[in-house]
């Protein structure tokens, strides 16, 4: 894991660290539910990766002027190692989600696909990279599950879709599981200041949606007011918001603790629907959401325990990495 000394943003060194890690992680909540909000309003407006396409570009040419200096600073083995973890996070999970919605897998399967990461993380690190996570975490993930599961019920149906459709949500979290771990193991010397990431990560994403896209039709933007809509929601909350928010949290925190804390996010796409478009709410999402609250504290108690187990004995438990 990088120290905090190799993590720097454009204003100062340490301005990301004087934000209170919990106060970082209930933003992440609700910037990346906004995803799926922006996805249910663009979904009358536009195809949904033309969508995304436009999102990518709008943020690319945003941060333009802000990170140009600092890629220039930077590698060429840092620019391609960190293209490809975008490549993966970004354009592998929404192609791998909306691809699936769009071909006829249900949305609220589909997110709930999306909602298995955590699991998916610890499968990958455990089959992979050989790390082991104790027991109690494990049971603190599936509880976490079944939480999600519980509160989202009544949104899951099997549509009709090819069999083989209903695995393209799951290798687009598999995708986002796999840079996940890529962005954990990359050295210090080979990452890259938030702002610049994410707009390299939007950069080569953008270009993957315009191959995608223009395969099945034109990648003109579409001239009415819910596309636009859609596109500034989109790329504000959900790409600067939320992506920014999950690899922000990813330096202060394990993997495994980032992830979990998204069971939550569920629940709060659904008050969002309920704020936005009048969905019913019910008891059995707000016992989910508790269920999955339970999920999350029992993975960061084990976590904050291991951490102080494996601390030099004498030395101040000043840290918020979990792992």
């Amino acid at each position: 894991m990088n120290s905090p000394k190799s993590i720097t943003c454009a204003s100062s060194p340490s301005c990301y660290w004087l934000i209170p890690l919990p106060l970082l992680e209930a933003a992440l909540l609700v910037a990346w539910s906004s995803g799926f909000v922006g996805a249910r309003f663009s979904i009358d407006y536009a195809p949904p990766l033309l969508v995304v396409f436009w999102r990518c570009v709008l943020v690319t040419l945003l941060l333009f002027p802000f990170v140009a200096r600092q890629l220039r600073q930077t590698s060429w083995v840092a620019l391609l190692k960190n293209a490809g973890i975008g490549l993966l996070a970004m354009a592998g999970y929404l192609a791998g989600i909306t691809q699936g919605i769009a071909l006829g897998v249900p949305a609220g399967l589909a997110a709930l696909f999306a909602d298995l990461l955590p699991l998916g993380l610890a499968l990958l690190a455990a089959g992979v990279l050989g790390q082991r996570l104790t027991s109690r975490i494990w049971a603190g993930l599936l509880v976490g599950v079944a939480g999600v599961a519980l509160g989202t019920h009544g949104a899951l149906a099997w549509g009709s879709a090819p069999l083989w459709v209903y695995g393209l949500p799951l290798l687009g979290m598999l995708s986002l599981a796999a840079a996940t771990l890529w962005q954990k193991q990359l050295p210090a010397s080979q990452s890259m200041d938030l702002l610049p990431n994410l707009w390299l990560q939007c950069c080569v994403s953008g270009l993957a949606f315009a191959l995608i896209e223009g395969m099945q039709g034109g990648l003109a933007p579409i001239a009415n007011t819910g596309f636009v809509l859609s596109v500034l929601w989109t790329a504000g909350l959900s790409t600067m918001g939320g992506y920014g928010l999950y690899w922000l949290c990813l330096r202060r925190a394990s993997a495994t603790r980032v992830a979990s804390i998204l069971y939550l996010s569920p629940p709060i796409t659904m008050l969002w629907a309920w704020a936005m478009f009048d969905e019913p709410l019910s008891w059995q999402m707000a016992l989910g959401m508790a269920l999955s609250a339970v999920g999350i504290w029992l993975v960061v108690r084990e976590e904050t325990r291991d951490a102080r187990r494996k601390q030099p004995h004498g030395t101040a438990a000043g840290s918020e990495t979990a792992g």
